[in-house]
């Protein structure tokens, strides 16, 4: 990263970075937001939310109408109206296949773009938002898809890490949530991938990016961005993968990092 470095874009990840997994928002942090803004910076949420739940944050940080990046980078699409500017999709037969062989007692979920998700049965509440039909898996399954969710309630989130090496790479993404959760998404496609897609309509280069999160889905981004920046509280090959270091997000590690740039205490 150059000493001269000052963002022009920031990108965002929601959960453990934004807000709290309990989906609390900090003051704090929408305050040390809306200074961003107020600077004439790009704000980009970068997600593995579906649209209704990153509408949610978006509302309540009240940002302007821009792009966001959704699905692990596998949806870009304009905020307001919304109005998607890329999807990528994949065949989630053989990997939903595989995994409910290694995990029968597994709920499979897929995004349905803008709306919210098709079920194999209902999540535990409030974990996914939008528009939620329960499918038989031949349904869900039937066509191709942006994303995929493998949800156990009664595991563990290491349980999740040996079924994601159990199934492998064979043309798709792998990303294990803090619980039991895996996200499957299209090969070669990150929030890395999605934040170019609206860099090159910005026209923002990468190394112009500050980009901050927690999860093993933001990996690529932090790499990727001329500053990447993990919370406190992400795991060591998280961290590993920063330049930099912020408190957790029970802290208000995204503002700390933001009042860096933009002000504020």
């Amino acid at each position: 990263m150059s000493n001269a470095f000052r963002p022009r874009l920031v990108a965002l990840d929601i959960d453990g970075t934004v807000v709290g997994h309990d989906n609390s928002l900090s003051p704090r942090i929408r305050d040390s937001v809306r200074r961003v803004i107020d600077a004439g910076v790009h704000v980009v949420i970068s997600t593995g939310r579906s649209w209704p739940g990153t509408f949610e944050v978006i509302d309540r940080l009240d940002l302007p109408p821009g792009l966001a990046v959704m699905s692990n980078g596998a949806v870009v699409a304009a905020t307001d109206p919304f109005d998607v500017v890329r999807q990528v999709t994949f065949d989630a037969r053989a990997v939903v296949e595989s995994a409910l062989a290694l995990h029968p007692d597994a709920i499979v979920a897929v995004e349905d773009v803008g709306l919210g998700y098709r079920v194999s049965r209902q999540f535990p509440d409030g974990e996914i938002t939008g528009t939620i039909t329960v499918q038989t898996i031949e349904e869900l399954v039937a066509r191709p898809v942006t994303r995929v969710i493998i949800r156990d309630p009664a595991a563990e989130s290491d349980d999740f890490e040996t079924l994601a090496a159990a199934l492998g790479y064979h043309g798709v993404e792998y990303f294990v949530g803090w619980t039991a959760w895996l996200d499957i998404a299209p090969r070669n496609v990150s929030k890395a991938d999605g934040l170019r897609v609206v860099c090159e309509q910005l026209g923002v280069d990468a190394a112009e990016v500050l980009a901050i999160g927690d999860g093993s889905n933001d990996i690529e981004m932090l790499r990727w961005a001329g500053r990447g920046v993990a919370m406190g509280q992400a795991p060591a090959p998280v961290r590993a993968a920063a330049d930099a270091v912020t408190a957790s997000v029970d802290a208000d590690g995204l503002a700390h990092e933001l009042d860096r740039w933009f002000g504020g205490r």
